[in-house]
This record gives structure tokens, C-alpha cells and sequence, in this order.
């Protein structure tokens, strides 16, 4: 019988009735069989923003507010915590100097996501969802297992980040482990305010960008960074006098800007708005309005951002402890000793930044600051939220209610969150963002990687597949992305000094490879490098004829009229 519709299959949608020029290759599996599709399940927003009608116009201010919002919601994790945390120690240890690499950064990122946002655009699925569908099941789980290790880690920096927040408000009344227990409660009520309307969701993740851009640029106007230094940092891309210090900034500014979860995020965020994916002109449209909306959106990121490298790069670069504690001492802080008497170069984490700022500028500098901090953290703990459950219904396929989903995302990384909030002092938490960093930084090819496949298969993106030249420039950027960030966890490796350390470091990094070069090249057969195509895949457990199952399998609105 399944030879049958098969059979039928091949005749009905052959690539060559659909204008698809397709070979065994040109996707990596077939989707899982259309059982219980009937009644089609909400990832989680449950209703969409309709799109006005306006066809007599090219441009449409009131499409563009339409379809507003994803694109904030996503720029949130270019303002998280640790983004912050990397931003200040740019502007400490290297100046205005590193700038070009923070605008260089923003600009990939920017690209990444037009590609993420295509993808959930022109097929109605986000990325987790395609990869369940195309990749076979072992590959896939770990894949799965490999994007919930990156959303933990920057889930955990969010939630600590918020913590600091609310001990430097408290004047170290809150401790760590109770601002976590704050967060992961007020994270569950603020989650609940899509139940009132996607709108206010969205104008609410807006406010808190607006505090970001209000506390920041405070610091910004009070500190008066040297305009002419910061423009010549942006815009000209040289280092003068930089050694090992700043080379290792630069590539951790490139993996605290670039977050693989991310991608998943805004794929399925796209969703939310009421498209006709059977109208090719709808989705042509959809495609350009969210690509102004994200550009501008992290372009706003991009400015808070500067704020906070400009203020510590006019402040506090070339400052060293001793000058600091000076400063603490005639302000009577009751933080001096976090800054030893010696002339080593100031070195400065969330917390301690906003230490000195209220050292030299005085409290209200460091309560700003807070504030600021507070709301890039509790904004960003939210949307990695969405990213657990969008990354876990989409690979595991879960059909949960909403409390329950919740529940489970917020579960898998509140463990280890509290545990360090716990046995971890406030002031010390430098080498745990580290680890961190490097953790995030090993995930990124399980989403650059798989996004660029799956955008660049013309049985899955029709007429919206990569041309010739995103596939190229797309291929650079994620190579020398991942290999930024593999250079970034080398450095961290090798600063450990233990051979025992080194030994499972190198054993990981035989499976970790593996994996990747797995994924690489089924990109690479994507792509369209023939000479990689080896024999059937059927040797390989794999079937052929996957455009057509594409075609046919995936929801009923994918294919778009030609």
C-alpha cells in the first residue's frame, strides 16, 4: 500500500511539474509521515497579526508596523548580560579600538537572521521543526541535545545577570541565590502576557529595550566618550599596539554577539504574523518587511551596545586597580576592596563595572547602571524561554500545554543556575561567564550550519533558495565564524594547565568534529558541490525522491504558487 502512494506520488508532484530541478541529494531525509495532522497544533502564538492590504504602494509604513515586533523580540539576545559583560571589557582592555569588530559582528548577525526569518516565512515551520522533519534520529537528537547545552548556558548568564542586578540595587540586601529565585518567578508571570495579546507582548519586550537604550545612554552622556576616537574605532579596521589581550576580546566579542539559539528564535517568531504562503507575492513582501524590521531593530541594539564600550573605553581603559581604589576611597564605597592596591590592569565583570561607575561617577551612575542591567537581563531570560520551548517542540515534537512547557524550559536550566547562585560569591563569577562563553561558542555550527542547508535547498525554499552568491558568502561566514569561535575555545583550553583536562578536551573534540563534519557535508551536497555526492543515499539508510516528500508532506500551505 505505501508503494502505492508512493508511486502515486512520484506521478502527481514530479520535480518537473513543479519547475524544482531536483537530484537525490537536494535534501537530507524525508519528513516524518503526516500522521495526525489534521487539526494543526500552535507552536505557541495562537493568533497572528493580520497584515493590512495595500497594494497600491511599494512601501507601507503600516506593513512595516505590522510586522513589527519579531525582530525586537530576537535583538534582545544582542543585549543580554553577557553581551553587556563583553562590551564593557572591550572598551577597558582594548578602547575604542575594537569597535569594528563589534559593527562587523552585527552585521553577520543581521544576515543569519534574514536567513533564519526566510526560513520560517516561506515554509511555516521554524528551524527546530525542519530539522525533526529532515535530519534521521540519531543525528537529530544530538543536534537537539547540542542547542539545549547553548540555550542552558546563556539562559544561566541571564538569570545571573538579573541577580547582580537586583544584589547592586539592594546594596547587597538580595543575595545571588534569591535574585535567581526573583528572575525564574517574575519570568513566569511576565510569559503569561501573550495570554492579553501578542501586541502588548511585543510593545512590553519594546519597553524594556527602551530602558536598556535610556539607562546606557545615561552613562554615555555623563562619561562624554571622545567622538572622533569612537567614529575611527568603528570605522577602520586596524588595532594599533594590540597584543594576545585584545586579539582573544575580539573573537569573544564575535561569540557573545552571534548566539546559536537565536536563529532558532527568530524562525519561529516569523510565524506569528498572517501570511498566504500559497502567494508568492505575500511572501516576497513578508521577506522584505522583516528584513527592514530586523535591520532596524539591530541597529537600535548595535547603538546601546556602543554605549556601553564607549563609556568603559573613555573611563576606565589603561586604568589599573590602584587607580580605582583611589577613587572608591574618596567616595567612601563599601566595595573598595574588590580593587587590590597594585598596578595591574582593571579588570571588570557586570558586577564590578557597576562598582566603578559608582565609584567615579557617583550612585546614581551605579544605579542606572542596574536598572539597565535588570531589564537587558529579565528581556533576554524571556525570549530564551521561548527558545527552549520553540527548540523542544520542534525536535521532540511535543503536543504539552502551555503552563507545562514553560515549566519544563525554565526547569532544565534553573538547576545549575542556582547552584552556582548558591556556592558562587557575587564577586567572582568571571571564570563561570568563561566557561559559558566557550560552551555557546561550541553550538554555534549546529545552527549556522543547518540553517544555511536548509535555505539553500530549492525543494524546501522553491523560489526563495539561496542564489549563488548567498551560498558562497553564507558558507565564508559561517567557516570563519565557527573557526573565530574554535580559536576562542583553544584559548580557553589551553589556559586550564592539566593534562587530564586536555585529554577529555581532545576526546570531545574527536566526537565534536565528527559531528560537525557530518553536518558540513550535508551542507556542502546543498550547496551544490556534486563532487561530494557519493552514490545513493539509499546505501546510506536514507531515501530517495526527498524533493517530492517535501512537496507533499510538508503542511499543506508550504508550497508557494509559481
Amino acid at each position: 500500500m505505501k508503494a502505492e502512494q508512493d508511486g502515486d506520488l512520484l506521478e502527481e508532484d514530479s520535480p518537473q511539474d513543479n519547475g524544482v530541478q531536483t537530484n537525490q541529494y537536494s535534501s537530507i531525509s524525508p519528513p516524518a509521515s503526516p500522521v495526525a495532522q489534521e487539526e494543526p497544533f500552535s507552536t505557541y502564538f495562537e493568533d497572528k497579526v493580520h497584515i493590512p492590504e495595500d497594494v497600491s504602494q511599494v512601501f507601507s509604513f503600516r506593513k512595516l508596523w505590522a510586522f513589527t515586533g519579531p525582530g525586537f523580540l530576537m535583538s534582545i539576545a544582542y543585549l543580554d548580560p553577557g553581551n553587556i559583560e563583553s562590551d564593557l571589557q572591550s572598551g577597558a582592555k582594548a578602547g575604542f579600538k575594537l569597535l569594528w569588530v563589534l559593527l562587523g559582528a552585527t552585521i553577520i548577525g543581521l544576515l543569519l537572521q534574514r536567513l533564519a526569518a526566510r526560513l520560517g516565512v516561506v515554509t511555516g515551520m521554524h528551524l527546530a521543526e525542519v530539522c525533526n522533519r529532515q535530519y534521521p534520529t540519531v543525528p537529530r537528537i544530538i543536534l537537539w541535545m547540542m542547542v539545549e547545552l547553548a540555550i542552558i548556558g546563556s539562559d544561566m548568564q541571564e538569570v545571573i545577570g538579573c541577580a547582580i542586578a537586583l544584589n547592586l540595587l539592594s546594596v547587597g540586601r538580595i543575595p545571588l541565590w534569591a535574585g535567581v529565585l526573583i528572575t525564574i518567578t517574575d519570568t513566569f508571570v511576565f510569559l503569561f502576557l501573550d495570554k492579553y495579546g501578542l501586541r502588548k507582548l511585543e510593545a512590553f519586550f519594546g519597553f524594556l529595550i527602551t530602558v536598556m537604550a535610556l539607562s546606557f545612554g545615561y552613562e554615555y552622556v555623563l562619561v562624554k566618550p571622545n567622538q572622533a576616537e569612537l567614529l575611527k574605532g568603528m570605522f577602520l579596521p586596524y588595532c594599533a599596539g594590540c597584543g594576545p589581550v585584545q586579539l582573544e576580546q575580539a573573537v569573544g566579542i564575535v561569540g557573545a554577539v552571534i548566539m546559536p539559539h537565536n536563529i532558532y528564535l527568530h524562525s519561529a517568531l516569523v510565524k506569528s504574523r498572517d501570511i498566504d504562503r500559497k502567494n508568492k507575492k505575500e511572501v516576497k513582501e513578508a521577506n522584505k518587511y522583516f528584513f527592514i524590521e530586523s535591520t532596524i531593530a539591530l541597529f537600535i541594539s548595535f547603538l546601546i551596545n556602543v554605549f556601553v564600550v564607549a563609556v568603559f573605553a573613555q573611563a576606565f581603559y589603561n586604568k589599573t586597580n590602584a587607580d580605582v581604589n583611589e577613587s572608591c576611597n574618596k567616595t567612601g564605597s563599601p566595595h573598595t576592596d574588590l580593587f587590590p592596591l597594585n598596578n595591574n590592569t582593571l579588570e571588570v565583570d557586570i558586577y564590578k563595572g557597576g562598582v566603578v561607575l559608582g565609584c567615579v561617577f557617583g550612585p546614581a551612575a551605579l544605579y542606572i547602571w542596574a536598572i539597565g542591567i535588570l531589564a537587558a537581563g529579565q528581556s533576554s531570560t524571556m525570549t530564551g524561554t521561548y527558545s527552549g520551548q520553540f527548540v523542544m517542540e520542534g525536535f521532540l515534537n511535543l503536543r504539552w500545554s502551555r503552563f507545562a512547557r514553560v515549566l519544563l524550559t525554565r526547569s532544565i536550566a534553573i538547576t545549575p543556575t542556582l547552584l552556582v547562585a548558591i556556592f558562587q560569591d557575587v564577586q567572582h563569577l568571571t571564570g563561570m561567564n568563561d566557561f559559558l562563553n566557550v560552551l555557546q561558542s561550541m553550538q554555534l555550527p549546529f545552527a549556522l550550519i543547518p540553517i544555511l542547508t536548509f535555505t539553500s535547498l530549492t525543494s524546501i525554499m522553491n523560489d526563495f533558495a539561496n542564489g549563488l552568491v548567498w551560498k558562497i558568502s553564507g558558507g565564508i561566514v559561517i567557516l570563519v565564524v565557527c573557526a573565530i569561535n574554535m580559536y576562542f575555545v583553544v584559548v580557553y583550553v589551553t589556559s586550564l594547565n592539566s593534562v587530564l583536562l586536555y585529554v577529555f578536551a581532545a576526546l570531545l573534540t574527536v566526537a565534536y568534529l565528527c559531528f560537525v563534519g557530518y553536518l558540513a557535508w550535508h551542507c556542502l551536497v546543498a550547496l551544490g558541490v556534486s563532487c561530494l555526492d557519493f552514490g545513493s543515499r539509499t546505501q546510506m539508510g536514507l531515501s530517495r525522491h526527498t524533493d517530492i516528500y517535501l512537496l507533499s508532506d510538508m503542511d499543506s500551505d508550504t508550497v508557494v504558487e509559481r
